[in-house]
């Protein structure tokens, strides 16, 4: 992951600025149905382990439909963060940084953390949230006093509400105020993009971020959007 400018950390008196910004809604791609039948083809093209993990995580988009919306968010949270092993993309895949399908996550059980905030964030799209409360955001994290880049799935249950955390360092949801060690930099979705903390829109996500645009191409062959 490429190094990042210093912000203002979430906790800071920039804290309403940033959800402003993250508030503002763009017209964009809306997420569809999602489509078991195709999931399953594409995990079968991957092979077993991808078979097997996408029959859990149907399960759990079957039953996490009908739960509140912060119980979703528990399940996914929970799945992958319990079946994924953390590792680095050089590992991996041989590659600094390479952005995995939710699938592509599954078959090989290990990823970094793009990878379990974008698998994250499709299941849940697929389990009837909409992708206008969800934004991945890039953050800059201080680890023991070692800070470097880093990526969470942020939720909000209202345009001006406080976001929750979702992230593979740790098990629990917490709020932003809570995460003292993240310092978000700029945020995303299908529908935009956000630079920094101020209230200006940075463009067109597909356009400017070319591994968003080709993981958001592989979920869709994958039956997710």
């Amino acid at each position: 992951m490429p190094a990042l400018p210093s912000v203002a950390p979430w906790h800071s008196g920039a804290l309403s600025v940033w959800l402003l910004a993250l508030a503002l809604l763009v017209p964009g791609m809306l997420p569809r149905a999602w489509d078991r039948d195709r999931m399953i083809d594409a995990a079968q093209r991957l092979g077993p382990e991808a078979l097997s993990g996408v029959r859990q995580l149907q399960s759990t988009i079957a039953a996490a439909q009908s739960m509140p919306e912060e119980a979703r968010l528990q399940a996914f949270n929970r799945l992958f963060n319990e079946r994924i092993v953390f590792a680095e993309d050089i590992d991996t895949v041989g590659q600094v940084d390479q952005w995995a399908s939710p699938l592509e996550l599954l078959a090989r059980g290990a990823g970094d953390c793009e990878d379990f905030a974008i698998a994250k964030y499709f299941s849940l799209i697929a389990a009837g949230l909409p992708s206008a409360k969800l934004r991945m955001v890039y953050v800059r994290a201080d680890l023991s006093g070692n800070v470097r880049a880093h990526m969470v799935l942020a939720y909000y249950a209202q345009p001006s509400a406080e976001p929750l955390i979702l992230d593979n360092l740790i098990s629990e949801i917490r709020p932003a105020s809570l995460r003292r060690d993240l310092s978000p930099v700029f945020s995303f979705n299908a529908e935009g993009l956000w630079q920094g903390t101020g209230a200006q829109k940075a463009g067109d996500p597909t356009a400017r971020l070319s591994r968003w645009r080709e993981v958001l191409a592989k979920a869709r062959a994958e039956g997710f959007v």
